[in-house]
């Protein structure tokens, strides 16, 4: 082939050759749930990666509308309001988490029970409140996940009991970040992070290394109880130090005994390993409740689930895939 024709052909390809855009890490930090969150990952394109973060708050925030039981508009509010008095349909993705919450009460003989707040609802950790032993006594039983009749049909929820009261506190983070995450992923984002409160997931790695995910001491805010190397995982932790107060030397914390109505104390903290963050939150919660033997019992014989929990003590405890780790 004549040299020039050559040249001419290396000149044309090289009019359509673009430089890929090098890809720059973008954070960001933000308020909702009632907690902290964050969101982080790796992309080529500056805009993009703004819209991506401000799609991810509005999701966030998005779901907190749908099912924070603060807010008097929201599906669960309506649910706290009237389902004692008639079936009240929801939406789907509410409906499903419902389901879901329901799979983990039957899983955990009841430790997880989204009807706690038939008398958590009278603890307030901000003004140092809790409902006294006779309230505990007269709204005690309502604490009962079987007592939410779920109607597939028309995506319907129905309470057989008026004093009954719901709180997704336990799963709804969780699901909010593997939604979140669900984003990013369909936007074509390999390498991310995304946090609300106790709960984490990750994909990818961060800088072509794995991700160190830590995990909070129960008992000193200046030290770590573990810095766990992962990938392609959720982690969530409950802890009796997230929201509590302290009264005649006693803890009342945010995670409460279905069976009591009253704050668990015989663990400081429960964290679990998982492969999405809905599994995590709930299991977390559910481990706190059973205690240490009955939640390891329980995630030692689950595939792909981790444990590690803290006792009233302070003794360590990990499950048992995490110990014959060499």
């Amino acid at each position: 082939m004549n040299v020039k024709i050559i040249f001419q052909m290396m000149l044309l390809s090289a009019l359509f050759y673009v430089i890929p855009a090098k890809a720059d890490w973008y954070q960001h930090s933000f308020e909702v749930m009632g907690t902290q969150a964050k969101v982080e990952f790796e992309w080529n394109d500056k805009h993009q990666a703004q819209l991506l973060i401000q799609a991810v708050v509005d999701e966030m925030n998005r779901i907190d509308r749908l099912m924070s039981p603060y807010k008097p508009k929201s599906e669960i509010s309506q649910l706290n309001n009237s389902a004692w008095s008639k079936p009240i349909k929801v939406s789907k993705e509410f409906y499903d988490l419902l389901v879901r919450s329901q799979h983990f009460s039957n899983l955990t003989k009841g430790a997880f029970d989204i009807s706690f707040s038939s008398v958590g609802y009278l603890y307030d950790y901000r003004q140092n409140k809790k409902p006294t032993a006779k309230q505990i006594a007269e709204l005690k039983e309502a604490i009962n996940y079987q007592k939410i009749v779920l109607n597939e049909k028309d995506n319907s929820v129905f309470f057989t009991d008026k004093r009954v009261k719901i709180d997704l506190g336990g799963i709804a983070k969780g699901h909010a970040v593997d939604q979140s995450i669900h984003i990013l992923q369909k936007a074509g984002i390999v390498n991310a992070y995304v946090n609300a409160g106790g709960d984490s997931r990750i994909i990818g790695k961060k800088n072509d290394r794995l991700w160190y995910i830590g995990i909070k001491h129960p008992r000193n805010e200046k030290k770590l109880l573990a810095n766990l190397p992962l990938e392609a995982a959720a982690i969530s932790t409950s802890g009796d130090y997230e929201r509590y107060f302290e009264e005649g030397g006693v803890r009342y914390h945010h995670i409460i005994n279905p069976e009591t109505g009253d704050s668990v104390r015989d663990i400081r903290s429960a964290t679990i390993i998982a492969d999405d963050s809905t599994t995590a939150d709930a299991l977390s919660t559910s481990i706190f409740v059973l205690g240490i033997k009955p939640g390891m019992d329980l995630i030692n014989a689950m595939p792909n689930v981790s444990a590690i929990m803290v006792d009233k003590h302070g003794k360590l405890f990990v499950s048992k895939d995490l110990a014959s780790v060499e």
